[in-house]
């Protein structure tokens, strides 16, 4: 049974948006993932107001033994709803005496900090989505994990639900794709991952540049890559666009529209992660990663400078 410690899983604020957001009581991502390896007393989570969500699917051989958040009265709770033995008193203790490291999407954007210190005592670790708000960060992890020759994976759970792996297979069906669009909802970054880690799941990567044609609340981002293919990627506030996921492939025999379902995506996710450790075979090379960061802050950065802007240059 493979142990696991849950770092900043029970409470959540969005602090990526750049103010001081206090937390507020739950976590999607961080009780989702807790209750895919240990299941949950989901009437018991019935008795807090707070964002708890059930995972209907389960792995079976890996169970989060710590958990740690900043409030630990949360965590406690978290601990009693989904069975976690132990509540740690930091982060680090969390990441002590375990086989494995999962770091939560806590709304911060920084979560990654909490990544260097488990990569540099050789804990396998994952790193929730977006690995960073920033290029220059998510470079900063990439360097500790390949220094310390630790497992490691950062990913939106968009990559590797049936759907996006089913189309991947598909791809020599439509020929040539010269253009394809990906949009989703919400934030550049921290929300523009999913939409972009879509097309990323399906094609490689080799990012050369992006020129953002929308506005600051409706993103329109050409992305060019190297293999020829231009990527329209559309991301818009909640005022411009309700949330969702979809993306279109167009090929020289044929095209494809997907809006992939999202039943159980944390479990397919978190199973990534799993079978990592159990082969040594990175799911996602957070090289990979890096550039699709930086993809999106060339995006942001072209939208504010009203310009193309290499990736080279956002990753210099």
């Amino acid at each position: 049974m493979i142990k696991i410690g849950l770092v900043s899983a029970a409470t959540y604020g969005p602090g990526y948006k750049g103010k001081d957001v206090p937390r507020t009581p739950g976590s999607f991502h961080g009780t989702a993932f807790a209750s895919t390896y240990n299941g949950c007393d989901e009437e018991k989570a019935k008795q807090w107001d707070w964002t708890f969500v059930a995972a209907e699917k389960h792995i079976e051989d890996a169970k989060v033994v710590k958990v740690w958040d900043p409030h630990r009265e949360w965590a406690e709770r978290l601990a009693e709803v989904c069975f976690i033995p132990e509540v740690a008193e930091t982060p680090e203790e969390c990441t002590k005496g375990v086989d494995a490291v999962v770091i939560v999407d806590d709304g911060s954007g920084t979560q990654w900090k909490y990544a260097v210190d488990p990569l540099k005592r050789g804990i396998p670790t994952y790193c929730d989505k977006p690995l960073a708000m920033n290029a220059r960060e998510a470079r900063q992890v990439a360097k500790v994990v390949r220094k310390t020759g630790t497992p490691f994976l950062s990913a939106s759970s968009l990559r590797f639900v049936p759907d996006i792996v089913a189309l991947k297979n598909e791809l020599s069906d439509l020929g040539e794709i010269n253009l394809a669009t990906s949009a989703c909802g919400n934030e550049l970054i921290y929300y523009g991952i999913h939409a972009l880690s879509m097309y990323y799941g399906i094609r490689p990567g080799g990012a050369v540049s992006c020129f953002n044609v929308g506005r600051s609340n409706c993103n329109i981002v050409r992305v060019r890559f190297e293999n020829g293919c231009d990527l329209m990627l559309m991301v818009g506030e909640s005022e411009m666009m309700c949330a969702g996921y979809q993306i279109n492939l167009y090929g020289t025999k044929g095209w494809r529209t997907l809006t992939p379902k999202l039943d159980n995506l944390y479990f397919y996710l978190q199973e990534q992660f799993i079978q990592m450790l159990k082969t040594g075979k990175e799911p996602v090379p957070v090289e990979e990663e890096v550039e699709v960061i930086a993809v999106l802050e060339a995006g942001k950065r072209s939208l504010a400078e009203g310009r193309e802007v290499s990736i080279k240059e956002v990753l210099a």
